[in-house]
């Protein structure tokens, strides 16, 4: 029986399980603080006269405990930074179209089955990863299809295997790749993490020399990602939570920004995305990427995964893999700006709305009551808006994430971080352009002499004469980019 199916509303729920543990996190060195707790648990067998009292013993104990996961959790974050954070992206500025894939070239006009692998962690015990490949009889783009890089997250799984077997590969025009099954590790276990404990999705574009999630992250990146001209990567809510079928997507960048709208009927949240998700290092590297949201981890939603077939079916029609669509995409509901709502004290959670309600500033959106005390208090909408996400009813400590709400209004702040994007993608080529430039003249000065204070001031000198008096070449000042601008917000759409 496959994992998912033995999971049902009927089964008992560990409320808690949203809590830090050792088997959902990422604890660098966890067996330094088993070490210390050890240590301290052979002190308390023989105490000295002064805590032989069981409140002083159980006192140290917790706290030599919170002091070695404090620590930790502090080297987990670093480490982890250090992964991810210096990496370049070697990808070619230019993608073509996909026609050798895994080693093997692509077969046109067929649906075929292939497997990844991201090396031996032990001699012989590699898990493949199956991967689909649609590819059409006409060349065209390659978009790709990511699912489950937490394996935890069966939505999107459902999702690309309807997706990938009711494309007609004779009427395809180019190619689609898709992984249903990205964190198979994870997948096995109905875990969100790899089993060294580590988040997947935190560790793009990897490092070939880095941890075991850098790595993976790496081999993945390269093998697959590179050959997508677009990537659509598949999500739900986490830690019994919920997500209304949406798009996450940086709109600030054109490219990001017109693959979104292909999406019909779908609310979309403008975010740049955490440093480390492959949707953030797929678009640095000149993908176009979104993350598609639906629904809560562990359970097939039937509704979510309808949903979600037609909003990526709408996107194959309008990248050009299906032909153009006669149907003209419904209006999209766009947020700039969201917030997590809190509980402000510890107990059960019960919710009075769903996901999708419109809610006004000042409406109760839930309660929570101390199970012991019978103390309740209510979390409020701190502004209007619309619920796009939440927690299940449960056990929840105070602090808890309870409301997402999309904000009907826009912050100034953020209105800048979209207008400097913006800017910055439009200004890329110029840059590149005068870096050119300036390397150059560089390489001039340097067979004149040695010295580099001269070397630095001539390719500073050449940058800004090539500014000043617009000696760039053609492609950074003359290509019409007038059908990638970002739309102009309608009132009710309002920035993150």
């Amino acid at each position: 029986m496959p994992l998912y199916l033995a999971n049902t509303r009927e089964s008992s729920t560990n409320h808690f399980s949203h809590f830090p543990n050792s088997s959902q996190h990422s604890y660098n060195g966890w067996g330094t603080v088993r070490s210390l707790i050890t240590a301290t648990e052979r002190f308390m067998s023989a105490p000295p006269p002064s805590m032989r009292y069981p409140f002083r013993r159980t006192t140290l104990l917790i706290a030599a405990t919170l002091i070695a996961s404090l620590t930790t959790v502090s080297a987990s974050a670093t480490e982890r930074a250090s992964d991810v954070a210096p990496l370049k992206v070697d990808l070619p500025a230019e993608r073509k179209a996909a026609s050798d894939f895994l080693g093997a070239p692509i077969i046109k006009g067929t649906l075929d089955r292939r497997a990844w692998s991201a090396g031996q962690p032990l001699s012989g015990l590699a898990l493949p990863t199956p991967v689909l490949i649609a590819s059409g009889k006409e060349p065209g783009p390659t978009l790709c299809l990511t699912g489950a890089v937490h394996g935890d997250e069966l939505n999107g799984v459902e999702i690309i295997r309807r997706i990938m077997f009711a494309l007609d590969t004779e009427n395809l025009t180019g190619t689609v790749i898709a992984v249903p099954i990205v964190n198979l590790y994870g997948f096995q276990r109905n875990s969100r993490y790899l089993p060294d404990r580590r988040d997947l999705n935190r560790y793009f574009p990897g490092n070939p020399a880095g941890s075991s999630a850098a790595r993976i992250a790496h081999h993945f990146f390269q093998d697959v990602i590179s050959h997508c001209n677009a990537l659509i990567d598949i999500h739900t809510g986490s830690f019994h939570r919920t997500n209304l079928p949406q798009l996450r997507a940086d709109l600030s960048n054109p490219a990001v920004s017109k693959l979104s709208q292909l999406f019909d009927n779908f609310v979309v949240l403008h975010s740049l995305g955490t440093v480390g998700t492959l949707r953030r290092a797929a678009v640095e590297a000149g993908i176009p990427t979104v993350t598609l949201e639906a629904g809560e981890p562990l359970y097939l939603q039937p509704e979510e995964v309808a949903q979600g077939v037609r909003g990526v079916l709408a996107a194959l029609h309008g990248f050009g893999l299906m032909g153009k669509s006669s149907k003209v995409a419904s209006e999209q509901k766009v947020f700039y700006e969201s917030v997590w709502l809190r509980a402000d004290q510890g107990g059960v959670l019960f919710s009075e709305v769903r996901v999708g309600d419109a809610v006004k500033e000042g409406d109760i959106l839930g309660s929570v009551t101390d199970p012991i005390t019978n103390r309740s208090s209510v979390v409020r909408a701190s502004a209007s808006g619309t619920i796009i996400g939440m927690a299940l009813n449960q056990m929840v400590m105070p602090g808890f994430a309870a409301y997402h709400l999309g904000l009907a209004k826009a912050a100034g702040a953020t209105l800048q971080q979209t207008a400097e994007g913006a800017a910055n993608a439009a200004l890329e080529p110029v840059r590149k352009a005068v870096e050119e430039v300036a390397k150059e003249a560089a390489q001039t000065a340097s067979q004149s002499g040695d010295n580099p204070e001269a070397v630095s001031e001539a390719a500073r000198r050449a940058a800004v004469e090539a500014v000043v008096n617009r000696e760039l070449p053609s492609s950074a000042r003359g290509e019409d980019k007038s059908e990638h601008e970002l739309p102009t917000p309608e009132p009710d759409e309002h920035p993150e």
